[in-house]
């Protein structure tokens, strides 16, 4: 599925994006995988970790500003988005900062990604979206239904969204 293709990892240096790319990696020969996060520390030990592998490109960006994610995503053939603010309790006490990257970095991922026209393009939710109790919940489940209803825009020709739930995990 992701052998010979260019794939955007958009928050590749949290949790989740770790793991994906250890995965991408051992299991497929990918012509380019993209680590798009606005964590420089975190992209500099990965890129100390995986520095042999030529075909892994950092990138350093946020999903707040779509110009940088339009650069990062240009010409791949797949976008996962996990990008976040996760943490409950920072949600809770910088609801403005949550919402900026849960919501409209959520809307930019998607604007950008139509009008690059990435086929497939697979966002990260999480469990604390179903019925949420709390604003990185509720953030959350705003950004499934932007991503599930971009499949319906008008202007949207070739682009597939598709979301995931990804609950919390042990180790």
């Amino acid at each position: 599925m992701f052998n010979n293709k260019i794939i955007s990892l958009i928050g590749g240096t949290g949790s989740f994006g770790k793991r994906a790319l250890a995965y991408i990696i051992k299991n497929y020969k990918v012509k380019q995988l993209r680590i798009f996060s606005r964590d420089e520390m975190k992209q500099w030990h990965l890129q100390d970790e995986y520095k042999n592998y030529k075909n892994i490109k950092f990138i350093i960006g946020d999903v707040r500003d779509k110009e940088s994610l339009d650069r990062a995503i240009m010409g791949s053939d797949f976008v996962i988005h996990a990008a976040a603010t996760k943490i409950v309790p920072t949600a809770e006490i910088n609801p403005a900062e949550c919402i900026k990257t849960n919501i409209y970095g959520a809307m930019n991922v998607i604007n950008s990604c139509i009008e690059n026209k990435i086929k497939k393009i697979i966002a990260l939710s999480t469990d604390k979206a179903c019925n949420p109790i709390n604003l990185y919940g509720a953030t959350k489940l705003c950004s499934d239904k932007l991503f599930v209803s971009a499949n319906f825009l008008e202007h949207n020709s070739t682009s597939k969204f598709s979301v995931v739930r990804y609950g919390n995990v042990m180790g």
